[in-house]
């Protein structure tokens, strides 16, 4: 089995034109992996498709709240279409040879920045609309959230330019094998002989920007809401502001806590297999796209009678052309 193909090589360092990844899955673990995969993939496509198809055909539901549900099903079906499928691949066709521009061009595409960001959005959006109900129609409109969801999209890209760049410059001295079912670039960082402190900038720079920004500013909306919530007088109002705050608090603590374990553990020093951190990784990035469609859509009262309404209507007319 051919490790590397050679582009030049000078003394040492080796400059490749693919990596292997190395998924460190036990073999009697490889079909449940590869059954569990697939079934995360196929519920997700269709949760988050039937989810952006509703809002689509609902005028009802193009308002601020729906559009950042929309925005999100938009990015967990992105997510899962970039990472799932070369899993199974890897797994399953025993393919894992990925080119050096594909590699690049996965960590360049994966939408993990963009999520965090709108998950602040829209805890920011909820915040407004229980601490100030009576300005909320004024301060969150639908182009004021397009606008915001366009800007965050442009920092997100224009932040990630330098994955391009800084990959093309390392250097590999032993190894092009990654250890995991997907493309890092803290991992490829991590396998290059290059101890050039500026590649690390990026990494802490977007676990600060990306990671512990967006997760501060999401549990102090949450915080001020849960205080707005204890001065509800009505029994059934306090509920509804507690579920609202479970709900999306969920989904944070879904995507954010594996992947705050996956970059923590390795700079604290905690060795754990490489399974694990498969593992933590799956649990961080295709299960919240899974399970987003059911806590933040499937459990909206609107979107519900949207969904029953389209499937009555099919029903209906498919039961008349008969």
């Amino acid at each position: 089995l051919s490790l590397f193909r050679f582009m030049k090589m000078n003394n040492a360092t080796i400059s490749v034109s693919e990596f292997i990844l190395q998924c460190a899955i036990e073999s009697n673990q490889k079909t449940v992996t590869i059954c569990v995969l697939s079934f995360i993939y196929c519920l997700s496509m269709f949760g988050n498709l039937l989810v952006i198809v509703i809002i689509i055909l609902n005028p009802q539901l193009h308002a601020p709240m729906y559009i950042c549900i929309g925005t999100l099903a938009v990015i967990d079906l992105a997510n899962g279409s970039i990472l799932i499928p070369k899993m199974l691949s890897v797994l399953l066709l025993g393919s894992p040879v990925v080119p050096y521009a594909a590699c690049v061009l996965q960590m360049f595409l994966f939408l993990h920045e963009m999520e965090s960001l709108l998950l602040a959005l829209m805890a920011f959006d909820r915040y407004i609309a229980v601490v100030y109900p009576l300005q909320y129609p004024l301060a969150i409109t639908n182009k004021k959230v397009v606008i915001s969801l366009l800007v965050l999209n442009i920092f997100a890209i224009c932040f990630k330019l330098h994955i391009p760049v800084f990959a093309s410059e390392l250097s590999f001295c032993h190894t092009n094998i990654l250890p995991f079912c997907f493309c890092d670039y803290t991992t490829l960082v991590q396998v290059s002989c290059t101890d050039d402190p500026k590649y690390l900038i990026p990494m802490i720079t977007g676990a600060v920007v990306y990671g512990v920004s967006p997760l501060i500013l999401i549990l102090l909306s949450y915080s001020r809401i849960a205080i707005e919530a204890l001065r509800v007088t009505s029994a059934g109002g306090k509920s509804k502001v507690f579920s609202t705050c479970v709900t999306h608090l969920l989904v944070v603590g879904l995507f954010h806590i594996p992947l705050a374990f996956f970059y923590i553990l390795p700079g604290a020093g905690v060795t754990i297999t490489r399974e694990t951190y498969n593992v933590i990784f799956i649990l961080g990035n295709a299960v919240p796209s899974m399970l987003n469609p059911i806590i933040y859509s499937f459990r909206n009262q609107e979107i519900n009678k949207s969904i029953h309404k389209l499937f009555i209507r099919r029903r209906s007319t498919h039961i008349r052309r008969k």
